[in-house]
C-alpha cells in the first residue's frame, strides 16, 4: 500500500467500517491488524507498517491501534525469536580434513550442545571456495544455512576470479572462529631448512614448484608474495577441492612446497612426512617453537595471517546473528575449544558482529592492493 489513509470517513464516526477496509487491504501483504474497537474516537497519529521488521508503510491510525501496531513493528519476527527450532547446516566450500573443515567440526558440536538442535557441517568443495559462498549468499535468510569460511576466499578470490557473489553485501558477518600463522612446509627431499636457505636455493634452481588450496586462496597468495619478494620463480599448482590433494602429492614429493594451517600440516610435521621451513607471521607460533617466521630467518618484511568466520545471508534478522554470535564466542571461549585450538597452533577470538564486518571490509581492500602488486589479473 501507497501513500496514506485516513481512518475516519465521512458518515462512518466510528471508522469501523474504514478501518475494517484497512484490515483487509493489509492482509494481502501478510500483515494483520487487531480487530476494531467499537469506539475508535481516539486521536490518529502517524505510524508505519510494514510486514517486515524494517517498517516501511505509512498508515493514519488512532492512538489505541498506533501503540499495537509500534509494538509489533518494532519486534521481530516470532520464528526469528524461536531459532533454531530445527537442524542448522554449517556450509564451506572445501574438502573434508582441510582446514576449515577441522575448525568448523568442534564448533558444529559445540553450537549443537548449546543451542539445543542439530548443527551439521556440509562440505561442498570446489572453486576456492566459491560454490559454497554462492549456496549460502543465496539462500532463506531464516537462519539455518550459516557460512564457514575462510578469509581468502571472501577477500582475495573475488579480485582473481569473477564470483556471483558480493562478499561486502551478500552477508551477515557473525564472528570470527581462528586467526593463525600459515606454515611454509616442504617435502624432505628439498636441500632447505629455513627459509632463507630456500631463497638461496631457488635463485640458483627455477623448477621448484609450491602447491595450495586453489587460484586466490591466501595460501596461493602467500606463495606468490614470497617469490616476489625472494626473486625467485616459484611454479603455483593449485588443487581442487581444499588442499587435501596438495598436501597428498606434496608428501609424495611430486611438489616441493606448500603454505597452510598448522592445523592441517603439523602432524606431518611431527610424524617427518614434511618439513617446516618458515612460519608466515610476525611471531614464531608456540606449536612450532622451533620454526623461525620467515621474516626473521631471510626475507624481512614478509608477514601474512589467515582467519576463518561464520557468516549468514544478509537479511537474516538481527536477533538470530546476535544469538548465534553469542554461542560462539561462548563455544570459542570454553576450556575444551580453547586447548584443541592451542593444540592445532591456532588463536581463539572473541568478536561481535560489527568487528567482524570491519575485518571483512578492511581485510577485502588490503588484498585487494596485494592482488594488484602481484599482477595477478581477474578473470
Amino acid at each position: 500500500m501507497r501513500g496514506r489513509s485516513t481512518v475516519r470517513q465521512r458518515g462512518d464516526p466510528s471508522g469501523a467500517i474504514r478501518f475494517r477496509d484497512l484490515q483487509s487491504r493489509h492482509a494481502r501483504f501478510g500483515l494483520h491488524l487487531p480487530p476494531a474497537p467499537t469506539d475508535m474516537k481516539g486521536t490518529a497519529m502517524t505510524v508505519l507498517l510494514s510486514h517486515r521488521p524494517v517498517c516501511r508503510r505509512v498508515v493514519r491510525l488512532p492512538r489505541f491501534f498506533a501503540v499495537v501496531a509500534l509494538a509489533v513493528c518494532g519486534a521481530a519476527p516470532a520464528w526469528a525469536q524461536q531459532w533454531p527450532a530445527r537442524s542448522v547446516r554449517i556450509m564451506h566450500g572445501f574438502a573434508t580434513g582441510s582446514a576449515i573443515d577441522v575448525m568448523s567440526r568442534p564448533l558444529a558440536a559445540k553450537l549443537s550442545e548449546q543451542l539445543g538442535q542439530q548443527f551439521l557441517v556440509d562440505a561442498r568443495p570446489g572453486a576456492t571456495g566459491v560454490i559454497a559462498n554462492e549456496l549460502v549468499a543465496k539462500a532463506s535468510p531464516d537462519g539455518y544455512t550459516v557460512l564457514a569460511a575462510p578469509g581468502s576466499s571472501l577477500t582475495s578470490t573475488p579480485h582473481i576470479r569473477k564470483v556471483p557473489f558480493d562478499p561486502l553485501k551478500d552477508y551477515a558477518p557473525v564472528g570470527l572462529t581462528t586467526t593463525f600463522s600459515f606454515v611454509m612446509v616442504a617435502h624432505p627431499a628439498v636441500p632447505a631448512k629455513t627459509a632463507g636457505d630456500l631463497v638461496a636455493l631457488g635463485r640458483k634452481r627455477t623448477d621448484l614448484s609450491f602447491g595450495s588450496t586453489g587460484v586466490g586462496s591466501a595460501f596461493h597468495l602467500a606463495g606468490e608474495l614470497f617469490s616476489q619478494m625472494a626473486g625467485m620463480p616459484l611454479l603455483h599448482v593449485p588443487y581442487r577441492g581444499g588442499g587435501t590433494g596438495a598436501i597428498t602429492d606434496l608428501i609424495a614429493g611430486r611438489v616441493d612446497l606448500m603454505f597452510e594451517s598448522p592445523a592441517v600440516v603439523t602432524p606431518y610435521v611431527r610424524d617427518g612426512k614434511l618439513k617446516a621451513v618458515g612460519v608466515t607471521g610476525t611471531t614464531r607460533n608456540p606449536l612450532l617453537p622451533d620454526v623461525p617466521t620467515i621474516g626473521e630467518s631471510g626475507l624481512k618484511g614478509y608477514a601474512l595471517t589467515g582467519w576463518h568466520g561464520m557468516l549468514l545471508p544478509a537479511a537474516t534478522p538481527r536477533p538470530i546473528v546476535e544469538r548465534l554470535n553469542s554461542a560462539l564466542n561462548q563455544a570459542l571461549q570454553s576450556p575444551d575449544v580453547k586447548s584443541l585450538w592451542a593444540k592445532m597452533g591456532m588463536e581463539t577470538p572473541s568478536t561481535t558482529p560489527e568487528q567482524f564486518a570491519a575485518l571483512v571490509r578492511s581485510e577485502f581492500e588490503r588484498y585487494g592492493k596485494l592482488v594488484a602488486s602481484l599482477g595477478l589479473k581477474a578473470n
